[in-house]
């Protein structure tokens, strides 16, 4: 990542009342009811964990001094990768240990989240092999892709799944440069499989620009969006409603809380749905997070080890 970041019929209300929207009545993925969160009015807060250095469980740490709600909403593994089998010249599903040690210790590393009420994704990156989203050679590859993603979040119950089109290196291993038809049937097959659970797209890549071919457009099946480049402000180039982008994007401890807290401020202001942040370590971070709590929900964020 760089250190610079469905609608079908969802309302802007739902999305910027993130409590509300993600929280209430849901239910785990073990079937059981997830606990009632204090409806927080505000923007989806959204927290990429780097899994190699960090714990996932970092993301439910957060509260709101007022009224007790979670200061993050969406928690992002990070990240799997999209890897290319020179043999049998197809794309597919990998984890690192450390991914795979998250989802195999799902009962403590991401149900005490869900429980809490924060939705769980899995964001897919590139690995340098050749293999990326944008360059499926057919509609067939690209599904078959897409049912390796929808089988994981069934498997290890997933709230969904994010892309990450960088460091693909498109062309390695005899691997073919992007096309136009690639994403748009990853994403239309991935959708199919999963209706009712999150897409989102970190804006970046050439995935990210072909989200159109042979009269169809994949935007709309997107939940979410954000800018790539930490510490600005950049719109997302996707036909979503402003509640299910985020122009914002910072990392935690390295964009300055006076920018954190500049791009929440602007965030409420022109009428955005989604704040992203990048890099949620195991220390005391409530003076970052405050820094961006206090513009969007009006509270301090407490930190509770």
């Amino acid at each position: 990542m760089f250190s610079l970041v469905r609608t079908r019929a969802r309302t802007a209300a739902l999305a910027l009342s993130a409590a509300a929207a993600l929280v209430l009545g849901a239910t785990t993925a073990t079937g059981a009811p997830a606990a009632p969160a204090p409806v927080k009015q505000g923007p989806t807060s959204v927290a990429y964990i780097e899994v190699n250095n960090n714990s996932m469980l970092n993301v439910g740490k957060y509260t709101l001094a007022d009224g007790g709600g979670n200061a993050f909403d969406v928690a992002v593994i990070f990240a799997a990768n999209i890897n290319y089998d020179t043999a049998s010249k197809t794309a597919y599903l990998h984890f690192n240990e450390n991914v795979q040690r998250v989802l195999d210790n799902a009962a403590t590393q991401i149900r005490p989240l869900q429980q809490k009420g924060i939705k769980v994704l899995l964001s897919v990156l590139g690995n340098h092999q050749g293999a990326g989203f944008a360059n499926f050679p057919s509609q067939q590859s690209a599904s078959a892709f897409a049912k390796q993603l929808s089988d994981t979040v069934a498997e290890y119950g997933l709230d969904g799944v994010d892309f990450d089109d960088e460091y693909a290196e498109y062309g390695n291993n005899g691997t073919g440069q992007p096309n136009d038809s690639s994403f748009v049937h990853l994403v239309t097959a991935l959708r199919a499989n999963m209706p009712d659970k999150i897409i989102s797209l970190y804006n970046i890549g050439p995935a990210a620009s072909r989200l159109s071919y042979g009269g169809v457009d994949v935007s709309a099946e997107f939940d979410y969006a954000w800018n790539p480049y930490y510490g600005t402000w950049q719109v997302p180039g996707i036909a979503l409603p402003k509640a299910q982008l985020s122009p914002a994007a910072v990392e935690i401890g390295r964009t300055s809380q006076s920018t954190t807290a500049d791009l929440a401020r602007r965030t409420v202001d022109e009428g955005y749905g989604v704040y992203l942040t990048y890099n949620l370590d195991g220390s005391d971070r409530s003076a970052d997070v405050s820094a961006f709590t206090r513009e969007l929900y009006g509270s301090e964020a407490v930190y509770t080890p």
